[in-house]
């Protein structure tokens, strides 16, 4: 393992998007890396989705064997508010990482610039404003699958920080053991779990992932209630059923033990601000190193399909 650079300060962001508008959704996550950076943040974690929110609840008028050409107007209206990647979005929030100096992981609704796929992705850019990684979800959820396609290139990617290796998760792709083995083949220290679960069990979840790899486990969720939901979509009854605090929150930090480095935060927006000790995670793997010492490559190996060539689907 490379020196590591002693500590972290990371600034997790739970907010709320501005629900179907890009632009303002993009405003509104600037100005919360700004005010990060201004506490000192060198890294700022944003939820899933973060931009244009994500849908709760929604059905887009699919049913198995039909759909609503009302359903398919909403389904326009959130395609039209994806972002491209890159585009204008992401020069305002690579200027936002450079005028910060932080590292900025982000998650965003990706339209396809080729296709009208769209992709539930995650961005990471560094303090020079690069856009360093990108990460399509490689198995959207249940009906998310309406929404989204599966990520057809950009699969595990992991960037080089002061810190170690870092990479991210979507959400329930950290319930996938073979995509956390290709992370933890790659070394990482910060593992990025960027995701819309505010439920008991996905504490245990993201607790056990950060004493398996032994890894700090940031874990970004988003808080948003009933009323952020645009008024003139075509589904006002299933929205009308949906709770008031349709997504609690709950994000936090776990430390390579398991141990909160800081606890979650439930109900409202927010920014958790931690200072993790870095020496920790090569301690903690004095006697579990899962891809190391502790693993058995002659009984064990994990295959990972290439990158497919630019510009063709995977």
């Amino acid at each position: 393992m490379k020196e590591l650079r002693k500590t972290c300060r990371i600034g997790v962001v739970q907010a709320a998007p501005v629900l179907f508008d890009k632009e303002a959704s993009t405003r509104k996550m600037v100005d919360y890396i700004r005010r990060a950076a201004q506490e000192g943040a060198e890294l700022i974690v944003f939820p899933e989705l973060a931009i244009p929110g994500y849908p709760y609840g929604m059905t887009f008028g699919f049913t198995v064997g039909a759909r609503q050409e009302e359903g398919r107007k909403d389904w326009k209206r959130y395609s039209d508010n994806s972002i491209l990647v890159p585009g204008k979005e992401t020069r305002l929030l690579a200027q936002a990482a450079r005028e910060a100096g932080a590292w900025v992981s982000i998650g965003v609704s990706e339209r396809d610039a080729v296709t009208a796929t769209l992709y539930n992705s995650n961005l990471i850019f560094s303090p020079s404003g690069e856009l360093a990684a990108v990460h399509r979800k490689i198995k959207p959820t249940g009906a998310e699958r309406v929404v989204w396609g599966d990520g057809n290139r950009h699969f595990f990617p992991v960037v080089e920080t002061p810190w170690g290796p870092m990479g991210s998760l979507i959400c329930w792709e950290s319930y996938m053991p073979l995509a956390r083995v290709a992370l933890y083949e790659k070394g990482i220290t910060l593992y990025l779990a960027p995701n819309t679960n505010d439920n008991e069990e996905w504490q245990a979840t993201i607790r056990h992932i950060a004493i398996e790899g032994h890894c700090y486990v940031v874990n970004s969720d988003l808080f948003f209630t009933r009323d952020h939901y645009p008024e003139n979509l075509h589904c006002p009854q299933e929205i009308a059923r949906l709770p008031q605090i349709v997504c609690r929150g709950g994000s936090c930090v776990v430390d390579p033990y398991g141990h909160y480095a800081a606890e979650p935060l439930w109900d409202r927006e927010g920014i958790l601000y931690a200072d993790l000790e870095m020496d920790k995670v090569p301690m903690s793997r004095m006697e579990f190193d899962v891809c190391g010492h502790y693993s058995r490559p002659d009984l064990l190996h994990l295959a990972v399909a290439p990158e497919p060539e630019e510009g063709r689907e995977g």
